[in-house]
């Protein structure tokens, strides 16, 4: 197989995820957490999280966890939460494996949550760490956003980091969202709040950043030859996705008809 069709087929592929999750929005959700820098913790263990949030691609409404979400319903001050850390993570983390065990049967979009640096592995070891027992979603349901779009558009469609140059390319507000270092630094600044609103934000940016790709409008670095590849079937790939390309070829066949007629 050449070079040119594989990268067909990946496009295709990916454009077939992306699209069935828009045509099962009721079925959908899209998660990210942000927790301590993993690059930080000198003695290998897992990071500890801060929140967590979940969006249904739907109704856009947002179900979250949150450690000074659970401080404050068991009466202690942001100042108070270090001290009850391992206890109030433990409790957020059970309220999560409930939610993740209800909506088992939902494909889980999310960006780059693949490993146990960061991922369900690392949300699932973190809980075990504290002595739960989690619950693990199929693999099959778990959709990363950040691969698909690279299989889609080709590895060099944005520059790094990938989310905040999508960001800026395609003028989407990044107002609340912090890069790592900053929640690192956050983290270390113990403001919890602040860390919640860039969580929260993210599946945001992630739900618009989806839904441009859907709709064949999201702004990249791509040429259209990494894109669809300079082949009968490329060409035949990008006149389908392109109303203005259809249009054109459209009207050479029409001159073309007229000259020969």
């Amino acid at each position: 197989m050449s070079i040119t069709i594989r990268r067909i087929q990946k496009y295709k592929n990916a454009k077939k995820i992306l699209e069935d999750l828009y045509d099962n929005p009721s079925h959908v959700l899209i998660i990210h957490y942000s927790c301590e820098s993993f690059y930080d913790i000198k003695e290998g263990r897992t990071p500890r999280i801060t929140s967590i949030a979940i969006r249904y691609l739907r109704s856009a409404q947002t179900k979250s966890f949150s450690i000074h979400k659970v401080a404050e319903i068991q009466s202690l001050t942001l100042a108070e939460i270090e001290n009850h850390y391992d206890t109030l993570e433990k409790q957020m983390l059970t309220e999560y494996f409930d939610f993740l065990r209800e909506h088992k049967d939902f494909k889980w979009a999310h960006w780059n949550m693949r490993d146990i640096n960061y991922g369900f592995e690392a949300l699932e070891n973190r809980f075990i760490v504290l002595g739960g027992q989690p619950f693990q979603l199929n693999d099959d349901n778990k959709i990363d956003i950040a691969r698909v779009l690279i299989e889609k558009y080709g590895v060099q469609y944005i520059g790094h980091p990938r989310l905040t140059k999508l960001l800026e390319r395609n003028d989407i507000s990044a107002k609340n969202l912090l890069t790592g270092d900053e929640e690192a630094k956050a983290f270390d600044n113990k403001e919890y709040v602040r860390l919640h609103q860039s969580t929260l934000r993210k599946v945001d940016v992630i739900d618009a950043i989806l839904k441009r790709s859907v709709e064949s409008d999201l702004k990249t670095n791509a040429t259209i030859r990494q894109i669809y590849g300079l082949t009968p079937q490329g060409i035949f790939e990008l006149i389908k996705d392109h109303w203005l390309w259809s249009l054109i070829i459209s009207a050479i066949m029409l001159f073309l008809g007229w000259l020969l007629s």
